[in-house]
Protein backbone atom coordinates (compact mmCIF):
# COMPACT_ATOMS: atom_id res chain seq x y z
CA UNK A 1 0.00 0.00 0.00
CA UNK A 2 1.29 3.38 -1.13
CA UNK A 3 2.23 5.81 1.86
CA UNK A 4 0.89 9.46 1.75
CA UNK A 5 3.94 12.15 3.15
CA UNK A 6 4.78 15.67 2.40
CA UNK A 7 7.79 18.53 1.93
CA UNK A 8 8.13 21.84 3.20
CA UNK A 9 11.28 23.84 2.10
CA UNK A 10 10.45 27.11 3.44
CA UNK A 11 13.26 29.75 1.37
CA UNK A 12 14.28 32.75 1.32
CA UNK A 13 12.34 33.36 -2.21
CA UNK A 14 10.06 31.17 -2.16
CA UNK A 15 8.34 27.98 -0.13
CA UNK A 16 7.69 24.97 -1.36
CA UNK A 17 5.09 22.29 -0.60
CA UNK A 18 4.78 18.51 -2.03
CA UNK A 19 2.81 16.04 -1.46
CA UNK A 20 3.86 12.30 -3.04
CA UNK A 21 3.23 9.10 -2.48
CA UNK A 22 5.70 6.28 -2.00
CA UNK A 23 5.63 2.99 -3.78
CA UNK A 24 5.88 -0.39 -3.25
CA UNK A 25 8.91 -0.32 -5.76
CA UNK A 26 10.54 2.28 -3.54
CA UNK A 27 8.88 5.04 -6.23
CA UNK A 28 7.61 8.57 -5.39
CA UNK A 29 5.01 9.57 -6.98
CA UNK A 30 3.95 13.42 -6.70
CA UNK A 31 0.46 14.15 -6.34
CA UNK A 32 0.54 17.96 -4.72
CA UNK A 33 2.57 21.02 -5.18
CA UNK A 34 2.65 24.48 -4.50
CA UNK A 35 5.20 26.94 -4.63
CA UNK A 36 4.62 31.10 -3.32
CA UNK A 37 6.69 33.68 -3.19
CA UNK A 38 8.46 33.52 0.35
CA UNK A 39 7.78 36.22 3.49
CA UNK A 40 9.27 36.99 6.67
CA UNK A 41 12.43 34.73 5.93
CA UNK A 42 15.97 36.30 5.46
CA UNK A 43 18.84 34.22 4.54
CA UNK A 44 17.26 31.26 5.17
CA UNK A 45 15.72 32.52 9.28
CA UNK A 46 11.76 33.20 10.06
CA UNK A 47 12.46 36.87 10.70
CA UNK A 48 8.86 37.88 10.84
CA UNK A 49 6.45 34.38 11.78
CA UNK A 50 3.28 36.03 10.88
CA UNK A 51 4.42 37.12 7.31
CA UNK A 52 6.28 33.16 7.12
CA UNK A 53 3.33 31.90 8.36
CA UNK A 54 0.87 33.51 5.59
CA UNK A 55 3.48 32.03 3.07
CA UNK A 56 3.48 28.54 4.17
CA UNK A 57 -0.30 28.37 4.87
CA UNK A 58 -0.58 29.37 0.88
CA UNK A 59 2.01 26.79 0.27
CA UNK A 60 0.18 24.11 1.72
CA UNK A 61 -2.85 25.18 0.74
CA UNK A 62 -1.98 24.88 -3.11
CA UNK A 63 -0.14 21.91 -2.34
CA UNK A 64 -3.55 20.50 -0.59
CA UNK A 65 -5.64 21.55 -3.84
CA UNK A 66 -3.70 20.16 -6.49
CA UNK A 67 -3.60 16.43 -4.86
CA UNK A 68 -6.87 16.58 -2.84
CA UNK A 69 -5.42 15.50 0.29
CA UNK A 70 -4.50 17.60 3.51
CA UNK A 71 -1.30 18.08 4.62
CA UNK A 72 -1.08 16.68 8.08
CA UNK A 73 2.65 16.34 8.89
CA UNK A 74 5.82 17.32 6.58
CA UNK A 75 9.32 16.63 6.21
CA UNK A 76 10.60 20.49 7.03
CA UNK A 77 13.72 21.50 5.43
CA UNK A 78 16.81 23.81 7.77
CA UNK A 79 19.13 25.82 6.40
CA UNK A 80 20.68 29.46 7.58
CA UNK A 81 24.16 31.00 8.91
CA UNK A 82 23.06 29.82 12.58
CA UNK A 83 24.20 26.08 11.35
CA UNK A 84 27.40 24.67 12.39
CA UNK A 85 29.09 21.05 12.17
CA UNK A 86 31.65 19.37 13.24
CA UNK A 87 33.28 16.01 13.33
CA UNK A 88 33.62 13.44 16.34
CA UNK A 89 34.84 10.22 17.27
CA UNK A 90 33.26 7.78 19.84
CA UNK A 91 34.40 4.90 21.32
CA UNK A 92 33.19 2.31 24.31
CA UNK A 93 34.03 -1.29 24.93
CA UNK A 94 31.36 -4.13 23.93
CA UNK A 95 29.67 -5.69 27.15
CA UNK A 96 28.89 -9.11 26.03
CA UNK A 97 31.16 -11.84 26.76
CA UNK A 98 31.41 -13.11 23.67
CA UNK A 99 32.71 -9.96 22.27
CA UNK A 100 29.45 -9.51 19.94
CA UNK A 101 28.70 -6.18 19.17
CA UNK A 102 24.79 -5.20 19.46
CA UNK A 103 22.61 -2.64 18.83
CA UNK A 104 22.68 -1.13 22.60
CA UNK A 105 26.72 -0.81 21.71
CA UNK A 106 25.49 1.16 18.67
CA UNK A 107 23.48 3.28 21.13
CA UNK A 108 26.21 3.64 24.04
CA UNK A 109 29.10 5.04 21.14
CA UNK A 110 26.84 7.36 19.13
CA UNK A 111 25.76 8.59 22.63
CA UNK A 112 30.04 8.80 23.32
CA UNK A 113 30.39 10.72 20.46
CA UNK A 114 27.25 13.21 21.25
CA UNK A 115 28.76 14.35 24.27
CA UNK A 116 30.57 17.12 23.06
CA UNK A 117 30.09 20.92 24.89
CA UNK A 118 27.12 22.71 23.23
CA UNK A 119 26.41 26.22 24.17
CA UNK A 120 22.43 26.36 25.97
CA UNK A 121 21.31 28.15 23.30
CA UNK A 122 21.92 25.66 20.70
CA UNK A 123 20.49 21.79 20.16
CA UNK A 124 21.76 18.73 18.13
CA UNK A 125 19.92 18.23 14.64
CA UNK A 126 21.85 15.36 13.48
CA UNK A 127 24.05 12.86 14.71
CA UNK A 128 25.24 11.04 11.34
CA UNK A 129 27.58 8.05 12.17
CA UNK A 130 30.41 8.23 8.71
CA UNK A 131 31.36 4.99 9.48
CA UNK A 132 32.33 1.86 12.62
CA UNK A 133 36.13 0.68 13.64
CA UNK A 134 36.05 -2.59 15.27
CA UNK A 135 39.72 -2.70 17.55
CA UNK A 136 41.40 -0.05 15.75
CA UNK A 137 41.43 -1.69 12.30
CA UNK A 138 38.67 -3.37 10.20
CA UNK A 139 36.28 -0.26 9.44
CA UNK A 140 32.42 -1.14 8.42
CA UNK A 141 29.10 0.47 7.82
CA UNK A 142 26.89 -2.17 10.13
CA UNK A 143 29.01 -3.30 13.15
CA UNK A 144 25.86 -5.03 14.69
CA UNK A 145 26.71 -8.91 15.04
CA UNK A 146 30.14 -8.16 14.01
CA UNK A 147 33.13 -9.65 17.17
CA UNK A 148 35.36 -6.65 18.80
CA UNK A 149 36.39 -5.93 21.82
CA UNK A 150 36.27 -2.28 21.33
CA UNK A 151 33.87 0.32 19.24
CA UNK A 152 34.66 3.71 17.21
CA UNK A 153 32.54 5.95 15.24
CA UNK A 154 33.46 8.42 13.21
CA UNK A 155 30.29 10.95 13.01
CA UNK A 156 29.08 14.04 11.63
CA UNK A 157 27.34 16.36 13.92
CA UNK A 158 24.78 18.88 13.63
CA UNK A 159 24.14 22.08 15.86
CA UNK A 160 21.37 24.92 15.13
CA UNK A 161 20.30 27.74 17.09
CA UNK A 162 17.40 26.73 19.51
CA UNK A 163 15.76 29.89 18.98
CA UNK A 164 15.95 29.98 14.98
CA UNK A 165 14.71 26.92 14.72
CA UNK A 166 11.73 27.32 17.26
CA UNK A 167 10.85 30.46 14.74
CA UNK A 168 10.58 28.08 12.12
CA UNK A 169 8.85 25.25 13.97
CA UNK A 170 6.19 27.99 15.28
CA UNK A 171 5.73 29.10 11.55
CA UNK A 172 5.16 25.40 9.86
CA UNK A 173 2.65 24.81 13.66
CA UNK A 174 1.09 27.94 13.35
CA UNK A 175 -0.58 26.75 9.74
CA UNK A 176 -1.84 23.21 11.13
CA UNK A 177 0.83 21.23 9.78
CA UNK A 178 3.38 18.98 12.38
CA UNK A 179 7.02 18.12 11.77
CA UNK A 180 7.79 14.69 10.78
CA UNK A 181 11.64 15.68 11.15
CA UNK A 182 13.96 18.52 10.87
CA UNK A 183 16.50 17.54 8.06
CA UNK A 184 19.31 20.00 7.15
CA UNK A 185 18.74 21.23 3.66
CA UNK A 186 22.03 19.87 1.41
CA UNK A 187 21.96 16.62 3.18
CA UNK A 188 18.07 16.55 1.73
CA UNK A 189 19.36 17.67 -1.70
CA UNK A 190 21.81 14.78 -2.18
CA UNK A 191 19.48 12.62 -1.63
CA UNK A 192 18.12 13.90 -5.27
CA UNK A 193 20.42 15.05 -7.33
CA UNK A 194 23.72 13.10 -6.11
CA UNK A 195 24.35 9.44 -7.53
CA UNK A 196 25.64 6.84 -5.10
CA UNK A 197 28.46 6.72 -7.15
CA UNK A 198 29.48 10.30 -6.93
CA UNK A 199 28.81 9.73 -2.88
CA UNK A 200 31.07 7.18 -2.73
CA UNK A 201 34.14 8.68 -4.37
CA UNK A 202 33.24 12.01 -3.14
CA UNK A 203 32.07 14.74 -4.29
CA UNK A 204 30.92 18.73 -3.45
CA UNK A 205 27.27 19.70 -3.35
CA UNK A 206 26.60 23.77 -3.28
CA UNK A 207 22.79 23.91 -3.47
CA UNK A 208 22.80 28.14 -4.65
CA UNK A 209 19.40 29.52 -3.03
CA UNK A 210 18.42 33.22 -2.96
CA UNK A 211 19.45 33.36 0.52
CA UNK A 212 22.15 30.77 1.36
CA UNK A 213 25.12 28.70 -0.40
CA UNK A 214 23.81 25.20 1.10
CA UNK A 215 27.57 22.78 0.82
CA UNK A 216 27.85 19.58 2.18
CA UNK A 217 30.87 17.29 1.36
CA UNK A 218 29.81 13.51 0.52
CA UNK A 219 32.75 10.62 1.03
CA UNK A 220 32.31 7.16 0.93
CA UNK A 221 28.54 7.18 0.79
CA UNK A 222 28.16 9.71 4.17
CA UNK A 223 28.43 13.15 4.38
CA UNK A 224 32.26 14.60 5.37
CA UNK A 225 31.53 18.34 6.00
CA UNK A 226 28.58 20.38 5.53
CA UNK A 227 28.21 24.00 6.03
CA UNK A 228 25.92 27.04 5.32
CA UNK A 229 27.58 30.55 3.52
CA UNK A 230 25.24 33.49 3.66
CA UNK A 231 25.19 34.44 0.06
CA UNK A 232 23.02 33.73 -2.49
CA UNK A 233 21.42 34.57 -5.61
CA UNK A 234 19.80 37.77 -3.76
CA UNK A 235 23.56 39.51 -3.38
CA UNK A 236 23.98 39.03 -7.51
CA UNK A 237 20.53 40.59 -8.12
CA UNK A 238 21.69 43.30 -5.33
CA UNK A 239 24.82 43.80 -7.58
CA UNK A 240 23.06 43.98 -10.47
CA UNK A 241 20.58 46.74 -9.48
CA UNK A 242 23.14 48.44 -7.95
CA UNK A 243 25.38 48.61 -10.89
CA UNK A 244 22.87 49.28 -13.36
CA UNK A 245 20.66 51.75 -11.57
CA UNK A 246 17.49 49.79 -11.77
CA UNK A 247 15.15 48.17 -8.95
CA UNK A 248 15.55 45.40 -7.26
CA UNK A 249 12.60 43.55 -8.88
CA UNK A 250 13.72 44.40 -12.35
CA UNK A 251 16.94 43.36 -11.49
CA UNK A 252 15.94 40.03 -10.69
CA UNK A 253 13.82 39.77 -14.22
CA UNK A 254 16.91 41.04 -15.63
CA UNK A 255 19.08 37.96 -14.33
CA UNK A 256 16.42 35.27 -14.73
CA UNK A 257 15.67 36.41 -18.46
CA UNK A 258 19.01 37.61 -19.96
CA UNK A 259 21.72 35.87 -16.96
CA UNK A 260 24.35 34.34 -19.75
CA UNK A 261 27.59 32.93 -18.16
CA UNK A 262 29.23 31.26 -21.09
CA UNK A 263 32.10 32.98 -21.57
CA UNK A 264 31.52 32.60 -26.12
CA UNK A 265 28.56 33.95 -26.71
CA UNK A 266 27.07 34.96 -29.60
CA UNK A 267 28.29 38.23 -30.75
CA UNK A 268 25.29 39.90 -31.32
CA UNK A 269 23.69 39.77 -28.07
CA UNK A 270 27.44 40.25 -26.20
CA UNK A 271 26.55 43.98 -27.74
CA UNK A 272 22.77 44.50 -28.19
CA UNK A 273 20.78 46.85 -25.52
CA UNK A 274 18.49 45.67 -23.21
CA UNK A 275 15.28 47.35 -22.89
CA UNK A 276 14.05 48.07 -19.03
CA UNK A 277 11.30 50.34 -19.60
CA UNK A 278 11.32 54.38 -19.43
CA UNK A 279 13.67 54.29 -22.59
CA UNK A 280 16.53 53.54 -20.20
CA UNK A 281 18.38 50.35 -21.65
CA UNK A 282 21.14 48.25 -20.34
CA UNK A 283 24.37 46.66 -22.05
CA UNK A 284 23.76 42.83 -22.04
CA UNK A 285 27.79 42.04 -21.53
CA UNK A 286 27.62 44.69 -18.82
CA UNK A 287 25.03 42.49 -17.14
CA UNK A 288 26.56 39.70 -17.29
CA UNK A 289 29.55 40.65 -16.38
CA UNK A 290 28.28 41.88 -13.07
CA UNK A 291 26.72 38.27 -12.54
CA UNK A 292 30.17 36.53 -13.29
CA UNK A 293 31.97 38.37 -10.60
CA UNK A 294 29.57 37.89 -7.60
CA UNK A 295 29.23 34.10 -8.57
CA UNK A 296 33.04 33.87 -9.16
CA UNK A 297 33.04 34.96 -5.70
CA UNK A 298 30.09 32.30 -4.41
CA UNK A 299 31.67 29.34 -6.06
CA UNK A 300 35.52 30.53 -4.06
CA UNK A 301 33.50 30.66 -0.85
CA UNK A 302 32.06 27.25 -1.60
CA UNK A 303 35.73 25.43 -2.57
CA UNK A 304 37.13 27.55 0.35
CA UNK A 305 35.95 24.63 2.82
CA UNK A 306 38.36 22.21 1.35
CA UNK A 307 42.16 23.00 1.56
CA UNK A 308 43.43 23.18 -2.17
CA UNK A 309 45.43 20.63 -1.97
CA UNK A 310 42.38 17.74 -0.64
CA UNK A 311 40.47 18.61 -3.78
CA UNK A 312 41.47 15.97 -5.76
CA UNK A 313 41.40 13.40 -2.91
CA UNK A 314 37.94 14.06 -1.01
CA UNK A 315 35.90 15.41 -4.51
CA UNK A 316 37.35 13.74 -7.16
CA UNK A 317 33.79 13.21 -8.12
CA UNK A 318 33.83 17.03 -8.58
CA UNK A 319 31.33 19.37 -7.71
CA UNK A 320 27.53 19.54 -8.17
CA UNK A 321 25.79 22.69 -8.31
CA UNK A 322 21.90 22.99 -7.49
CA UNK A 323 19.44 25.86 -6.07
CA UNK A 324 17.80 28.57 -7.87
CA UNK A 325 21.11 30.26 -9.11
CA UNK A 326 22.46 26.59 -10.79
CA UNK A 327 19.67 27.51 -13.52
CA UNK A 328 21.91 30.64 -15.15
CA UNK A 329 23.13 29.05 -18.22
CA UNK A 330 26.74 28.65 -18.39
CA UNK A 331 27.40 28.51 -14.80
CA UNK A 332 28.86 25.24 -14.94
CA UNK A 333 31.68 26.25 -17.64
CA UNK A 334 32.37 28.92 -15.30
CA UNK A 335 32.69 26.79 -12.46
CA UNK A 336 35.07 24.53 -14.41
CA UNK A 337 37.24 27.38 -15.50
CA UNK A 338 37.43 29.63 -12.05
CA UNK A 339 38.24 26.43 -9.95
CA UNK A 340 40.12 24.32 -12.83
CA UNK A 341 38.47 21.64 -12.07
CA UNK A 342 37.08 18.94 -14.51
CA UNK A 343 33.79 17.42 -13.56
CA UNK A 344 31.47 19.96 -12.43
CA UNK A 345 27.77 19.58 -13.89
CA UNK A 346 23.94 21.29 -12.22
CA UNK A 347 22.00 18.60 -10.43
CA UNK A 348 18.44 18.18 -11.09
CA UNK A 349 16.34 16.43 -8.72
CA UNK A 350 14.97 13.24 -10.59
CA UNK A 351 13.48 9.77 -10.26
CA UNK A 352 9.82 11.30 -9.66
CA UNK A 353 6.35 10.70 -11.24
CA UNK A 354 3.17 12.04 -11.22
CA UNK A 355 2.74 15.89 -11.68
CA UNK A 356 6.55 16.41 -11.66
CA UNK A 357 7.17 18.60 -14.38
CA UNK A 358 7.63 21.79 -12.48
CA UNK A 359 10.18 19.81 -10.17
CA UNK A 360 12.81 19.02 -12.54
CA UNK A 361 14.34 22.01 -11.76
CA UNK A 362 17.65 22.95 -9.53
CA UNK A 363 15.80 25.08 -7.29
CA UNK A 364 13.29 22.18 -6.23
CA UNK A 365 16.45 19.89 -5.08
CA UNK A 366 15.37 20.57 -1.38
CA UNK A 367 11.88 19.91 -1.40
CA UNK A 368 11.89 16.73 -3.24
CA UNK A 369 14.92 15.80 -1.76
CA UNK A 370 13.18 15.89 1.74
CA UNK A 371 11.05 13.51 0.13
CA UNK A 372 13.86 10.94 -0.43
CA UNK A 373 15.10 11.66 3.00
CA UNK A 374 11.94 10.19 4.39
CA UNK A 375 11.67 7.25 2.18
CA UNK A 376 15.22 6.40 2.43
CA UNK A 377 15.36 7.09 6.23
CA UNK A 378 12.50 7.21 7.73
CA UNK A 379 10.15 5.03 5.82
CA UNK A 380 8.72 2.66 8.49
CA UNK A 381 6.76 3.36 11.56
CA UNK A 382 9.46 2.62 13.91
CA UNK A 383 11.00 5.96 14.51
CA UNK A 384 8.86 9.43 15.11
CA UNK A 385 10.58 12.28 16.55
CA UNK A 386 8.78 12.27 19.83
CA UNK A 387 8.23 15.97 20.32
CA UNK A 388 9.31 19.25 19.55
CA UNK A 389 8.50 21.71 22.90
CA UNK A 390 10.72 25.26 23.15
CA UNK A 391 14.35 23.71 23.65
CA UNK A 392 14.37 20.75 22.39
CA UNK A 393 14.59 19.01 18.99
CA UNK A 394 14.29 15.42 19.87
CA UNK A 395 16.00 13.25 22.03
CA UNK A 396 19.65 11.70 21.58
CA UNK A 397 17.43 8.31 21.00
CA UNK A 398 15.93 10.35 17.80
CA UNK A 399 19.11 11.25 16.58
CA UNK A 400 20.35 7.24 17.05
CA UNK A 401 17.84 5.93 14.96
CA UNK A 402 17.77 8.29 12.22
CA UNK A 403 21.43 7.87 12.02
CA UNK A 404 21.10 4.76 11.78
CA UNK A 405 18.64 4.69 9.16
CA UNK A 406 21.17 7.55 7.20
CA UNK A 407 23.36 4.18 6.85
CA UNK A 408 20.89 1.87 5.78
CA UNK A 409 19.32 4.00 3.60
CA UNK A 410 22.49 3.98 1.32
Amino acid sequence: MAKTFASIDVGTSKVSSIVANLGDGGTIQILGVGVVPSGGVHKGLVVNIDEAKEAIRESVMRAERTSGLRIESAYVGVTGRHISSLNSRGVVATTRSDKRVTADDLDRVLESARSITIPSDRRLLHVIPRHYTLDGQVTVKEPVGMHSFRLDVETHIVTVSAASVQNLIKSIRGVGVEIDNLVLSPLAAGETVLSADERNAGVILADIGAGTTDVAIFKEGCVWHSAILPVGGYQVTRDIAIGLGIPNELAEEMKRKYGNLMTTNDVGAEHSELDVGNRHTVSYRELNDIIRVRVEEVLQLVMMEIPRGEWDVLAPAGLVLTGGTANIPGIDLLAREVLDMQHVRVGVPGDITGIADTLHDPASATSVGLLFWGANHESDDEWRMEELRPGVIGTLKNSVLSARRFLRGR
